[in-house]
């Protein structure tokens, strides 16, 4: 049984914020894959939010003022339908969420310019092309024309983002645990597959091996497409075409991470595929493992992602000079951008309900200070590509980038993913599990 208590409360904070305005947002759109097969359907996160939830075309409209109230347009139930679909919460079903008013979508076009009438501002979501979503361009038109017969209609547009953004930004308990739990799933995922994995067998043998654990466990899906480069193809930021062999020698990069209950987890391991990092493999996994545990160290409330990232590259550049790949001083090499052909990513983002959440990073130009609430990733990596410059030929192929998903809490930070294998002997034990 779901507790709609949380998106009950959001809503509240949300009706506050708007004063006498009315929010609206409207729920993802299905996209088709070819013909009437569509892509697997997945909640816009922001509706999700404040509602929990799952179905497609529907509208939410918070009313503020002296009676505020939440107005959600669903699906009505429709037997015939539901036969190819799945069941639908329906109008009767949707009051079970906790809003004040549950009415069917069709009534949105007539519904949408009354609840817009007498409002000073409008806040939604401004995307795409056009800019407002066309029904709201059609319901604010309506309003302006009833506006000639003295009632006010809204002459303020506002960014939905500007609040939903930062409710989204600080994590609750609630929240917290589901991440959490995505964290757990993703551990025994990664686990698998340093055990599995073995000289001869595929790259997407190790992502079925990933997502077999994911669903096993009770998790949606995925958060995001499975990175799973043996070889040179660690060295490939993005690479999700998993389909290159792996060989003895190489070490296998995995970024995976799922989700749960719309919450994402977002975890990096490298391990050698026959279970024994070479010297080369070793110095360069320490240079990162040193940054990372660094920058995990610097964290908690107060810095800024900005000051994690300069920790994190002053030991990276450290290191480059140790392996011989770069000269000088490690503060002339991280003023020059030197290190950035090995390292070219910053450290860390936010993570929430996507697995790159919202929330701003910068407040007037600077760097925004962490605050207890705010969930992260701290991923350093070093890279060098099989066309790596001479200084760095030793270590040609050989990619490394080490993740985890850190809690800034009162006192410091929470490492989130700590269960996970990331020391050297650890991870050699882990694959030969």
């Amino acid at each position: 049984m779901v507790d709609f208590s949380p998106f009950i409360q959001r809503r509240r904070r949300a009706l506050e914020e708007i004063g006498q305005g009315v929010l609206v947002l409207f729920a993802a759109a299905p996209t088709f894959r070819n013909n009437d097969v569509t892509h697997e359907y997945r909640q816009d996160s922001d509706f999700y939010y404040l509602t929990g939830f799952e179905e497609p075309n529907a509208a939410l409209v918070l009313v503020g003022g002296h009676s505020p109230r939440s107005v959600l347009f669903v699906n009505p139930k429709d037997p015939e339908r539901e036969v190819w679909d799945g069941n639908r919460l329906g109008v009767e079903g949707a009051k079970a969420l906790g809003v004040s008013e549950a009415l069917p979508i069709t009534n949105l076009e007539e519904q949408l310019p009354r609840l817009l009438s007498d409002r000073p501002s409008l806040m939604c979501r401004f995307e795409g092309e056009p800019l407002l979503d066309p029904r709201l361009n059609k319901a604010l038109a309506e309003a302006r024309r009833q506006g000639r017969r003295g009632l006010g209609f809204p002459t303020t547009l506002v960014d939905a983002a500007t609040l939903i953004h930062e409710m989204r930004r600080k994590k609750e308990a609630v929240e917290i645990r589901l991440l959490e739990g995505a964290v757990e799933i993703t551990r025994e995922a990664h686990l698998a597959a340093m055990a599995k994995a073995a000289p001869g067998l595929y790259e997407y043998e190790i992502e079925a091996v990933l997502r077999a654990a994911f669903r096993s466990r009770g998790s949606q899906r995925v958060a995001y497409e499975p990175i799973v480069g043996a070889g040179p193809n660690a060295t490939v930021l993005h690479y999700v075409k998993n389909q290159g062999q792996l060989c003895d020698g190489d070490l296998l990069l995995i970024d995976a991470g799922c989700e749960l209950g719309y919450y994402a987890a977002d975890i990096t391991r490298t391990f050698p595929v026959n279970g024994r990092f070479s010297p080369a493999q070793r110095d360069v996994y320490s240079v990162v493992l040193r940054a990372q545990k660094a920058a995990i160290a610097a964290a908690g409330p107060g810095m800024t992602l900005e000051q994690l990232h300069h920790v994190a590259t002053r030991v990276i550049c450290e290191g480059l000079i140790e392996l011989g790949v770069l000269q000088g001083s490690a503060l002339e090499a991280e003023a020059e951008g030197r290190y950035k052909p090995f390292f070219m990513h910053k450290t860390s983002h936010y993570l929430g309900l996507d697995v790159h959440d919202v929330g701003r990073y910068f407040d007037g130009g600077l760097a925004r200070p962490l605050e207890a609430g705010v969930v992260i990733t701290i991923e350093p990596g070093l890279y060098f590509a099989p066309d790596a410059p001479e200084c760095a030929a030793r270590y040609r192929g050989i990619g490394v980038r080490i993740e985890d998903d850190v809690s800034i809490e009162s006192g410091g930070a929470r490492v989130l993913s700590a269960a996970i294998p990331k020391e050297l002997d650890d991870v050699e034990r882990a694959c030969r599990a």
